[in-house]
């Protein structure tokens, strides 16, 4: 039944449907939950997209930004600003927010001028530094925290430091829907007459849908008639990491178990009405999770509260929700368990239809229309804070009174010299200059940069044939007889005879790249190459003469050891780069001079800048004083009369 609020305009903020994930399905819940209950308040949506061209939103949305664009964060607050909104709720979940952490919500928070209630949909437990302080900030910001599970409440609590008077504990809300027997619904997925396993959400490899798989072979041996279902589309991400690889391969494996039969992939994104009456058909809900730090899930909240017996892994949604004989709790990673409990419940109907029953019970509560008031209730709460602590009226910000920030990416030109070759040498004004041709140097710095944008989750469509391009000429470019890269390639693709060997500080800088692409890179096809050429060409490293190309190797050591720091023969080699560079330093520094060269050139600060990585990775406190020492020197001799910064040799 309706009901009469004070407020008129209510702003969500989240991912909203149509995009494919948890969060929007939530947002687009919550926000039509609230309208349908509170009808004389217009809700409307400010959501984030992942994608530049956003999506195809309802009418609900009136306005959208960009989830890596900073400054779009701040016209969001402007617009809720300006729209006289009485209450912001905000949907937080780590992943969904651009910057360190997710901080760019920071700047949108910090602008508004109404109070702001933050759902968290994630509290972790261990946090890092950066996750830490941006969470505390952001619980700063927000006149109330909402979480779903009294764990959730107990983290905040302990971990942040959340005074208890700001958060509320509020279920993950679900549809209304009358407690049917699962035959009702099994004909119209063609599975009549089967004792039907559900798991569904969007597929990744955290859901452990392997070890439900390996769980159905003995079950199947007493339940010659049961069937396991997944659905839901495999997550976007992945997809575009990916593509459908991890799907295959769980297709695969229930070929291999001989379970083929008896397994359904229902892949795709389901809406919300066909997704009740899968639920309505199974016989028992499954949610095989790997890890146990995940203080909500929605879907064990829809599988609960539509009574459905669940058997779950102990994380810690399910540990709260399950516990009191709600539910069935097994082991991590733990097949056996799975069949057991699964055989069990299946033996047993009238256990089965208890457990099911008493979890519709306790899912009255979290019925969307109920959980709508909750909200509304947290709402005041966050409005009468807001009134005893004012904050100040809203104005127009100078440049002076917003953070400095960088400019937006601006990839064209870095497009524009790409072709299918690679990376082109030089430009005359805009166009691509086909006589200078193409050299692995350049396409190496390119390779390098490309999978700086892959690890910020910047990497486009277009950046990522990139990335294939800039790899495949470093592969071309590689003799493995001669350990070395050919430097100069023509525009019709002839690698320039006079330069065969490549030069040294190519070298070094193709080995940079390597190392960059198996620290940074997503892609294990592209690691498991960039490796290969990287085992195959380091050892020249120590042969070679120039100075800039051990730092630049060094450079290239050190991303390759953040990730495979075990890597003996890397460290070693190294540690005698490091005393090559040492070496240097001892024959040429004195104390008006604390440099390897007699004279400053090109690309100076490469050197100090690799014995400070390598001195602070391996613990070589010298390899660090000398280049801490020698990178001070350079900074203070690269100095106009006027004070400000000029590089020698740029």
């Amino acid at each position: 039944m309706p009901r009469i609020t004070d407020f008129r305009k209510l702003g969500f903020i989240g991912d909203y449907l149509p995009r494919k994930c948890g969060i929007a399905t939530f947002t687009a819940d919550l926000c039509s939950a609230v309208a349908s209950q509170y009808r004389s308040v217009d809700c409307s949506v400010v959501p984030v997209n992942d994608i530049a061209e956003g999506y195809d939103y309802p009418p609900e949305v009136h306005f959208e930004f960009n989830q890596q664009d900073l400054d779009s964060y701040r016209r969001a607050a402007d617009f809720l600003n300006f729209s006289n909104v009485d209450i912001v709720c905000l949907q937080h979940e780590y992943g969904i927010y651009g910057g360190q952490a997710g901080r760019h919500v920071l700047a949108l928070l910090r602008d508004l001028r109404m109070p702001v209630v933050t759902t968290l949909h994630t509290v972790l437990r261990e946090p890092n530094g950066d996750q830490r302080k941006v969470m505390r900030e952001l619980a700063e910001l927000s006149s109330r925290l909402v979480v779903m599970s009294q764990r959730g409440r107990e983290f905040l609590l302990d971990v942040y430091g959340v005074p208890a008077g700001k958060i509320d504990v509020i279920a993950h809300g679900i549809p209304d829907m009358p407690f049917v027997e699962p035959n009702t619904f099994k004909e119209q997925f063609g599975v009549e007459g089967k004792h039907v396993v559900l798991t569904f959400g969007l597929l990744s490899p955290n859901k452990g849908i392997e070890y439900a798989l390996k769980a159905l072979p003995a079950a199947i041996r007493e339940f010659p008639n049961l069937v396991y279902i997944v659905l839901g589309a495999t997550h976007p991400n992945l997809v575009r990491e990916q593509g459908e690889t991890y799907r295959l391969s769980l297709e695969r494996m229930a070929s291999d178990l001989g379970v083929r039969k008896n397994v359904i992939f229902y892949n795709r994104f389901v809406e919300r009405h066909e997704l009740i009456e899968f639920i309505a058909a199974a016989d028992i809900y499954l949610t095989p999770y790997l890890e146990p730090a995940q203080i909500t899930s929605g879907t064990l909240a829809y599988a609960f509260g539509c009574g459905k017996p669940v058997i779950s892994t102990p994380y810690w949604h399910a540990e709260e929700l399950l516990a009191d004989g709600r539910g069935v709790l097994v082991p991590f990673r733990d097949s056996g368990a799975i069949t057991e409990q699964i055989c069990t419940l299946l033996r047993d109907e009238p256990q089965r239809q208890a457990m099911g029953r008493r979890a519709y019970g306790l899912g009255r509560e979290m019925i969307w229309s109920h959980v709508a008031h909750l909200y509304m209730d947290s709402f005041q709460r966050a409005r009468r804070v807001r009134v005893n602590r004012p904050v100040k009226p809203l104005s127009i910000q100078t440049l002076d009174e917003r953070p400095w920030e960088l400019p937006k990416w601006r990839l064209e030109h870095l497009l524009r010299m790409t072709d299918s070759t690679g990376l082109l040498q030089h430009a005359k004004y805009t166009l691509p200059n086909f006589a200078e041709g193409y050299c692995t140097d350049d396409n190496a710095r390119a390779l390098q940069f490309v999978m700086y944008l892959e690890e910020m989750g910047l990497d486009t469509a277009e950046t990522q044939r990139a990335t294939t391009r800039y790899a495949a000429f470093l592969d071309a470019a590689f003799e493995p007889g001669r350990r070395r890269f050919k430097n100069f390639l023509t525009f019709d693709r002839r690698w320039v005879r006079e330069d065969e060997l490549g030069s040294d500080d190519c070298f070094g800088r193709a080995i940079s790249a390597l190392g960059a692409v198996v620290s940074r890179s997503k892609q294990r096809s592209l690691r498991s190459w960039a490796m290969e050429v990287f085992h195959n060409a380091l050892p020249q490293s120590v042969e070679i003469r120039s100075p800039r190309a051990w730092a630049t190797s060094l450079l290239g050591i050190d991303e390759y050891l953040r990730r495979l720091d075990g890597d003996r023969v890397v460290s070693q080699i190294r540690s005698a780069l490091v005393e090559k560079l040492l070496e240097l330093y001892d024959s040429t520094a004195s104390v008006d001079w604390p440099w390897f060269e007699p004279a400053l050139s090109y690309d100076n600060a490469v050197l100090p800048h690799a014995l400070i990585l390598s001195g602070r990775a391996s613990g070589d406190a010298r390899a660090l004083d000398v280049g801490l020492r020698a990178l001070t020197w350079l900074v203070k001799v690269q100095r106009a009369p006027a004070g400000h910064f000029r590089p020698i040799g740029c």
